[in-house]
């Protein structure tokens, strides 16, 4: 009986593994498809978007038959920290979708000139996204705490980018439709680093039993 539990439990891995590598893809090829102005790409990335929904449904009720089972504490922890980490890897992808939306829409329009830090924003989302899954692989709790520090470099770019946007929007009102996809597209990158961060957040509630979501409301040694 516990041999089967393990390998359950090895099964709820390797798909949040193979899920984390889909949704890592999904935002890969949505910024492609942003800065090369690639239809097909982007409505790939679109298309694709039902895949990850599908990861989500499949290790919800995986981790649930395994909760049925009255694991041990760590291996509860493990569980549940599974299926917080493929809600946030579902909408990493939903938020791919709407950058892959943004990149078709501004694909009808002329290419905006503007000096806008996009692949720099793509780029920190991408290794924070790594980062957090990194540190779940091994689990390594110090390596998530540094993942979580990153978000507030992301918050800096994403600010960046909209006073850029709002400047251009206001000097030039025929660069407002282009200017708002590509603010949307940023936030969106941002949303995706925020996901990372709770990744990595669930990785240290995973090694360590410390919830740090909430700061000064958390509570260690739960499970």
């Amino acid at each position: 009986m516990e041999r089967h539990f393990d390998q359950e439990l090895d099964e709820l891995k390797q798909r949040l593994l193979t899920m984390a590598s889909q949704a890592e893809s999904a935002v890969k090829r949505a910024v492609e498809a942003l800065m090369t102005r690639d239809d097909a790409l982007a409505h790939q990335v679109r298309e694709n978007d039902t895949i990850l929904d599908r990861f989500e449904i499949e290790i919800d009720d995986l981790a649930i038959h395994l909760l049925a089972k009255a694991p041990l504490a760590s291996d509860l922890r493990l569980v549940t920290v599974a299926m917080k980490i493929s809600q946030n890897l579902e909408r990493v992808g939903d938020e791919a979708a709407k950058i892959a939306k943004r990149a078709r829409d501004l694909n009808r329009e002329p290419p905006l000139k503007a000096a806008v830090d996009m692949p720099g924003m793509a780029r920190v989302a991408l290794e924070m996204l790594k980062g957090a899954l990194d540190a779940f692989v091994n689990r390594d709790p110090a390596a998530a705490r540094a993942v979580i520090e990153r978000d507030q470099e992301q918050d800096r770019l994403n600010k960046q980018v909209r006073r850029e946007l709002e400047r251009l929007m206001v000097e030039s009102p025929d660069h407002i439709s282009r200017g708002l996809h590509l603010l949307t597209a940023a936030k969106s990158l941002e949303r995706i680093a925020d996901h990372a961060a709770n990744v990595a957040e669930e990785v240290v509630y995973l090694c360590e039993a410390l919830d740090i979501r909430h700061p000064k409301a958390a509570v260690g040694g739960a499970l």
